[in-house]
């Protein structure tokens, strides 16, 4: 009984003593910023928790990047993004999808399509 009381108090004690790579004590790895005259910008960083971004754009016109990390199911995620006079474009696995557009809907909107059509 002894020995199985040390060892989980060893156990415990090395789960404490290992170091854990969590967001409150994530450093920063890497960083650039650039920044052009014209207004063209590019930047990205990476930190010690898995964290990754970067970006790039013209100024006020349009965008473009991607960021990555883990997430808290260890399962890796990735976003990239597009943003222009056309708005916000997000796309990545784990961004939820809405569902398939009933048949009768689409039916309903194709009538309607061909109705506006011939009133042209």
């Amino acid at each position: 009984m002894m020995k199985l009381i040390v060892s989980i108090a060893a156990l415990v004690a090395l789960v404490a003593a290992a170091p854990a790579v969590d967001d409150a004590s994530a450093q920063v790895l890497t960083q650039e910023n650039v920044v052009e005259p014209d207004g063209k910008y590019a930047w990205k960083f990476s930190t010690s928790n898995g964290i990754q971004q970067e970006e790039s754009g013209q100024g006020g016109v349009a965008v473009q990047g991607s960021a990555s990390w883990v997430g808290d199911d260890g399962v890796p995620i990735v976003l990239t993004y597009t943003a222009d006079e056309n708005g916000y474009h997000p796309q990545g696995v784990h961004l939820p999808t809405p569902p398939p557009i009933p048949e009768y809907i689409l039916r309903a909107l194709r009538y309607i399509e061909a109705r506006n059509a011939e009133n042209v």
